[in-house]
């Protein structure tokens, strides 16, 4: 992917902003925030470790996959697993490079690590998280893990999925959606042709 000028990354910027803006007031999958609430709190979360500008976007966008589709906000409840970090996958390799699609791709396989390498993790998680960790497969085995660890993004995926656990505080005070516009045009502009 390539962009001749600054109009495809304001063009995907734009885009970006409407979807948190026509969706991201939905509630985030029984924890008491929003969808945008939990992507500003976990950016924000990657923003203070001084992570670079493609990590910062990968957690403000991990789960863009809730947002694309029109899926009930109770999907877990009944049983499904909406595997959004596929369908986050999928949108965001059309607008961004690996290392942002990667991670976000990687973030539940990430969970499911933590839970099978971390004892502490496992009892850290949210309710809401635990049941969505037993629709996508329960903690790793010693093979998943050993082939989760060859992925070259499997240290952002987790780092990852650490600022995503954080990010479930309510009325957690956050910069904007335009405070992240600096880090998407990095991240877009940076693409490889």
């Amino acid at each position: 992917m390539s962009f001749d000028n600054d109009g495809a990354a304001l063009t995907i910027i734009e885009e970006i902003f409407r979807l948190f803006e026509s969706k991201g007031k939905t509630s985030y999958l029984g924890e008491p925030i929003s969808q945008l609430q939990h992507a500003l709190q976990a950016a924000n979360c990657a923003l203070r470790e001084h992570a670079p500008a493609h990590l910062v976007v990968a957690a403000l966008l991990h789960d863009v996959g809730h947002l694309v589709e029109d899926l009930p906000e109770d999907i877990a409840g009944r049983g499904i697993d909406a595997k959004h970090e596929e369908i986050g996958h999928e949108w965001l390799s059309k607008r961004f490079g690996p290392e942002v699609y990667e991670p976000v791709r990687l973030h539940v396989a990430a969970k499911r690590y933590l839970c099978a390498t971390d004892p502490e993790y496992l009892a850290k998680l949210s309710a809401a998280s635990i049941q969505s960790l037993r629709l996508q497969g329960g903690p790793m085995t010693e093979s998943d893990i050993r082939a989760f660890e060859t992925s070259p993004f499997f240290r952002d995926a987790v780092q990852l999925r650490h600022w995503d656990d954080l990010a479930k505080v309510k009325d957690l005070e956050t910069p904007g959606l335009e405070e992240f516009r600096g880090c998407l045009e990095s991240a877009i502009l940076n693409v490889a042709p």
